[in-house]
């Protein structure tokens, strides 16, 4: 099960990285072409806000993924939990976060894989 739960957590690293690279080029699209020639002002700081927000929120739907994935990794049970609701949201976003998903769900609910976050505190 550690394996599976190594994977999981390189995995939403990954999966979180892609939702960065994503951000910043929706952000470098929309942002750069409101600087075309010929564009009303208007548009162009339409097009500015909507690049800042949509690269805003798509960054803020990667960090989570990553620090999650981090944590898994170092074998922390906060992590467990934060991926386990991450990868209920993210069972929307067809097809590969819903496959992500449903291999976390699965695995990070097994009671083996429970009992891996579960360690003995020193000096009790």
């Amino acid at each position: 099960m550690q394996d599976h739960v190594k994977i999981i957590g390189i995995l939403w690293i990954v999966f979180g990285c892609f939702s960065l690279i994503g951000a910043m080029v929706l952000f470098l699209i929309l942002f750069g072409v409101s600087f075309f020639p010929h564009m009303e002002v208007e548009a162009a700081t339409v097009l500015r806000i909507v690049g800042i927000a949509l690269a805003s929120f798509l960054a803020l739907l990667g960090v989570p993924k990553i620090i999650g994935g981090i944590g898994l990794l170092k074998g922390h049970e906060w992590a467990r939990i934060l991926i386990l609701v991450v990868s209920f949201l993210s069972l929307l976003n067809i097809p590969i976060g819903t496959a992500l998903g449903v291999y976390s769900i699965v695995i990070l609910l097994n009671k083996e894989t429970a009992q891996l976050f579960h360690f003995p505190v020193p000096g009790k």
